[in-house]
């Protein structure tokens, strides 16, 4: 027998409203980061103690509104790592590192996922994970608060006209 955990799978119904809650993530989390060029890193430890890994790079502009991802597969990876992660049976926890371009220094926010949404992390406990160790040569980032996401009860997202 292995040591380690088995993975359960979760059932239809649970996946397309984690899904559905995943675009709906996705769209806000858009939205909060605004114009420029971005990358998304999730890390997120399943329930069988493995760790997996989603990185996307993109590029928004609001006005007019635009969405450009640099590798359509590595996004469409990076989405589903976010819909289990988001439906957490098969997820033990998750974090969402947000990081835009910027002058002088690139500038990071980011959520953990909990209670099946994104919820903002603490900026010191950021600070601490992006601080580069010593003798690395890595850019510094700039560390802000991420802002708090609206979520919509899965009822309102199945039918939006409720």
């Amino acid at each position: 027998m292995s040591a380690r955990p088995e993975i359960t799978h979760p059932g239809d119904d649970a996946i397309a409203a984690a899904m559905s809650r995943t675009l709906t993530a996705l769209s806000a989390v858009f939205q909060a980061l605004g114009n420029g060029e971005h990358t998304l890193n999730l890390v997120a430890e399943r329930t069988d103690n493995a760790f997996v890994t989603g990185r996307t790079d993109l590029s928004i502009g609001m006005e007019p509104l635009r969405l450009a991802v640099l590798d359509e597969d590595e996004f469409c990876a990076f989405r589903m790592l976010l819909v289990f992660a988001l439906e957490a049976s098969t997820m033990r926890s998750a974090v969402l590192i947000a990081t835009t371009a910027a002058e002088p220094n690139p500038r990071a926010c980011g959520w953990s996922v909990r209670d099946g949404w994104l919820h903002p992390l603490d900026t010191d406990g950021l600070q601490a994970a992006v601080t580069p160790c010593p003798d690395v040569a890595a850019v510094e980032r700039e560390v802000y608060p991420a802002p708090v996401l609206l979520q919509l009860p899965d009822s309102d997202l199945n039918n939006p006209h409720a």
